[in-house]
């Protein structure tokens, strides 16, 4: 049985990929190593390119704080399609860090990362798009936003042309 690309996938979820955002430091958004793909920590950026702000438990509940940490994961795919031309070349996902701007007390780290978490699951499947990962607060984050997420991915294998 074939399964549908992770292209047509995301297209089919009616969801709009912002534009990948340029370094606002001295670093890579991605980098290529073998048959890896290691993505830069990424923040939740709308289509019109500004970011989502505040500090989960205090400016946005768990709620709004999950659909921001899935927009992240829509930037690091803006990146992935950016860096590699199709979300198709990835095989799958390994790992994601996931880092929640919040109140001392909050407690709901996992919850807010599984925004991300899910997306990607519906892009490449159980099997392939569940990796392992870390969710944990921070006391906060560049530009005030709720969060930020790093990852590790695995690439297809390239055919080679003869």
């Amino acid at each position: 049985m074939i399964r549908d690309s992770a292209e047509v996938r995301l297209a089919g979820l009616g969801l709009a990929l912002p534009p990948a955002p340029a370094p606002k430091g001295i670093y890579k958004p991605c980098l290529i190593d073998g048959k890896y793909l290691f993505v830069s920590g990424h923040g939740p950026v709308r289509t019109d390119g500004s970011l989502i702000t505040g500090r989960v438990g205090k400016d946005m509940g768990p709620d709004e704080a999950k659909l921001a940490a899935r927009q992240v994961g829509l930037t690091i795919l803006a990146s992935i399609r950016a860096e590699l031309g199709s979300l198709d070349r990835i095989k799958r996902v390994i790992k994601l860090l996931g880092m929640v701007n919040c109140e001392p007390d909050f407690e709901g780290h996992p919850f807010v990362v599984n925004g991300c978490s899910e997306l990607f699951s519906s892009l490449w499947g159980e099997e392939l798009g569940v990796g392992v990962r870390s969710a944990v607060g921070m006391g906060s984050l560049p530009g005030r936003i709720p969060v930020e997420i790093e990852a590790l991915f695995e690439l297809q294998e390239q055919v080679q042309e003869s």
